[in-house]
């Protein structure tokens, strides 16, 4: 794909969105946008991702969020992406699930739960997860890939499973070998500095 036919698409596909930040990128043939949905700068999306906003709900992206491949995102209220979050190849967040447990009858006519998803900052979902209603990850965790959480995440934690649960920690308890394995490459490597200056502060209001 040249230079002009990636410029093309992204303007082609910006046009969809409630709100789109500085420099957003999005040179893919299909991406589904429907309803409410607001970007931050720097969004990436890959193909066959799938943003649906209903009425009174909306989706938000904040800076250098995005998602990968196929993925589909299914809002009634809200559904929140922080800020260097990303979600991996073909997860899905819905805020709404039938509640059909000990219940008779089509699953059409189940009441339903719904409630706000908030990914945090620095966040991952690993992919072929489904995240449901009423979720929040904190700050910096992690999920698993094919994974399937129901509840909320402390911050820096790791979840994995069918149903997720908790199985680490990103910075507590590590290894004295692997601790010392990352202060060798700091101290070598060092760490590399946003570009954009803007990009430390700015943050998508509602």
């Amino acid at each position: 794909m040249n230079s002009l036919t990636r410029a093309w698409l992204t303007w082609w596909h910006g046009r969809k969105f409630a709100v789109l930040g500085r420099h957003c990128n999005f040179p893919v043939p299909d991406l589904w946008v429907e309803g409410d949905v607001r970007l931050g700068d720097r969004c990436r999306f890959r193909n066959n991702t799938s943003l649906r906003a209903r009425p009174g709900g909306r989706i938000i992206f904040e800076t250098r969020s995005g998602c990968s491949w196929g993925c589909l995102l299914d809002a009634r209220v809200e559904i929140r992406v922080g800020r260097f979050s990303g979600i991996a190849e073909y997860s899905i967040l819905m805020d709404h699930l039938p509640m059909a447990g000990g219940r008779d009858g089509a699953w059409q006519d189940m009441p339903e739960r719904v409630a706000p998803i908030y990914i945090g900052e620095n966040c991952l979902v690993g992919s072929n997860c489904f995240v449901g209603p009423g979720v929040t990850m904190g700050d910096s965790s992690v999920l698993a890939p094919h994974s399937v959480l129901l509840e909320s995440t402390g911050p820096s934690e790791v979840w994995a499973g069918i149903p997720a649960r908790k199985i680490g920690h990103r910075t507590e308890n590590v290894p004295e070998a692997r601790l010392k394995e990352f202060q060798e490459l700091v101290a070598a490597q060092g760490f590399r500095q946003v570009r954009y200056e803007e990009d430390q502060e700015w943050r998508l209001e509602p």
